[in-house]
This record gives C-alpha cells, sequence and structure tokens, in this order.
C-alpha cells in the first residue's frame, strides 16, 4: 500500500493505492493524522486505487471524519464497486460523504 498527497488549493487529497486492511491501515491512518496536525481540514480521501477496504480501514475514514467534524470536512471519492459494495452494506455511504469522482469532492469543499 502507498499513501500519496496533493493540494488543491485549501483542499488535501490522500490517495490511497493498494488494499487498506489490517496491515496497511495503521500507515494510512498515520499519514492521515499528521496532515490533520498539520492543519488539514478540507480533505479528499481518494479511493480510485484501492481496491478493498476491511472494517479497520472503515474505521481510519470513520475517525478521520470524527476528528474532523466542527472543524473542517472529509469527502471519499472514486470508490470501487467493491468497496462501494462494502460502504453500502457497512452504512458507511450514509454516514460519510462520498462523491463519484475527485473533481465533485473537491466542488463540494469550495
Amino acid at each position: 500500500m502507498e499513501v500519496k498527497q496533493k493540494k488543491s488549493g485549501e483542499v488535501t487529497i490522500v490517495s490511497i493505492i493498494g488494499n487498506l486492511d489490517t496491515t496497511t491501515s495503521p500507515e494510512a491512518e498515520k499519514v492521515i493524522m499528521q496532515c490533520l496536525q498539520e492543519g488539514c481540514i478540507k480533505l479528499i480521501i481518494n479511493l480510485e486505487q484501492t481496491p478493498y477496504i476491511s472494517s479497520s480501514g472503515l474505521r481510519v475514514m470513520l475517525t478521520t471524519a470524527k476528528k474532523l467534524k466542527g472543524i473542517g470536512e472529509l469527502r471519499i471519492s472514486n470508490l470501487s464497486d467493491t468497496v462501494e459494495e462494502v460502504f453500502d452494506i457497512s452504512g458507511f455511504s450514509t454516514i460519510l460523504n462520498v462523491d463519484k469522482t475527485e473533481e465533485e469532492a473537491l466542488n463540494k469543499l469550495k
């Protein structure tokens, strides 16, 4: 798994490349929490290149959303069909802000 970051104005985009599971979630969470400590309050997590997410990966999304509540916003974009199914079954697609594309998420944060 690899985590990449880029900026688009005030918005930070974190792309997760590879599976987000028990083994890789701690590293992804570490990168995201470091970003939040550095002042990222508008955050997009792009899962376009994430073929699989486990409950520990979902926990990273929920923890991030809770930390941003009241001070910023988290949007999740580009879910693969498999990851979208996990979000739907778990109910995360209704409690988190999910967008079809990174561009759509960016427009909602500007």
